[in-house]
């Protein structure tokens, strides 16, 4: 949804984006006790966005690492959870978790402001991210499925390193990785300012606009009122943490 004059803007309240989110079940190939009957998504990190969490059904938990250290938060119909940039972050289902997630700055986190938690090898420049990371569109389910699973397989190995390096190199390894994740984006960052200028920017500044008319005594903004509806331009897609429902016009 984009914005329309400074004084309206016509996407979801302050540039939002949201998607219906069915948490991955496949168990996590054990790695010690770690992973010990673990079923979920995979760890990732946002670097200019934060993330919300409605809880609509069953139940997990949100496994976060940030250089505060590790937690868990525990997920049921109801909660309502967020986080910043720079969160590490891992969902776990423990049963039928459905979550609609709330995104920053027009849907930014589902359309490349993040970075799976992969081994360094996988961070090294953009080309080999991609060939660890891309599902291809055009191919049929299974395989889409096979390589979301692989990823997420690959990024518990990097992200199992990090938490085991908590303790006495944990800052070292987070930087590290920070540092990687960095470098994996900038090529990008143009295309996500200009989506930052067209969502949440143009949202405050639709609100500045009006705040200026209300005090000039000018209320004419309100003749423009409308509503909007959309139902999901696809269903089931493959994302980080689970299947995703997405809308297009966000």
């Amino acid at each position: 949804m984009s914005a329309g004059s400074v004084g309206g803007f016509s996407g979801l309240p302050g540039g939002v984006a949201v998607s219906h989110l069915s948490v991955y079940d496949w168990p996590a190939e054990v790695d010690a006790e770690m992973d010990a009957g673990v079923c979920g998504g995979t760890p990732h990190m946002h670097l200019t966005c934060s993330e919300g969490y409605v809880v609509t059904g069953g139940q997990g938990a949100v496994q976060t690492l940030t250089t505060s250290g590790y937690e868990v938060t525990p997920l049921a119909a109801g909660t309502v959870a967020w986080f910043t940039p720079g969160t590490i972050h891992r969902l776990v289902n423990e049963g039928d978790l459905r979550i609609t997630v709330l995104m920053q700055n027009s849907g930014l986190p589902e359309a490349g402001d993040a970075v799976l938690t992969l081994p360094p090898q996988y961070l090294t420049d953009p080309e080999t991210y991609a060939a660890a990371t891309v599902i291809p569109a055009d191919a049929p389910e299974a395989e889409q499925e096979r390589v979301a699973r692989a990823r997420r397989d690959l990024a518990l190995e990097g992200y199992r390193a990090l938490r085991a390096a908590e303790g006495a190199a944990g800052p070292e390894a987070l930087a590290a990785f920070h540092r990687a994740a960095a470098a994996l984006v900038r090529p990008r960052l143009g295309e996500w300012r200009e989506r930052w200028e067209r969502g949440a920017r143009a949202a405050a500044t639709a609100t500045g606009a009006q705040l200026d008319r209300l005090e000039q005594g000018d209320f004419s903004h309100l003749a423009d009122a409308g509503v909007r509806a959309e139902q999901p331009s696809a269903y089931g897609k493959f994302g980080m943490c689970g299947r995703l429902d997405v809308y297009k016009g966000q």
